[in-house]
């Protein structure tokens, strides 16, 4: 058990899947720190874009 477990360990495919699962971490991380720190500014932005629409007289 020990053995298969070692070989499962060296397959790079183990490797390239823990690989891919640290770069979807580190995604989601900058993701939420985008979302984060631009949050306040898209609010306002679209609330901007909404008042205008809703002001404007159909042609």
């Amino acid at each position: 058990m020990i053995r298969s477990a070692i070989l499962a360990l060296r397959s790079t495919k183990a490797v390239s899947a823990a690989e891919y699962a640290i770069l979807a971490v580190g995604i989601v991380i900058v993701v939420g720190a985008a979302a984060t720190a631009f949050k306040t500014p898209l609010e306002d932005a679209f609330k901007a874009i909404g008042t205008q629409i809703t002001a404007s007289k159909p042609v």
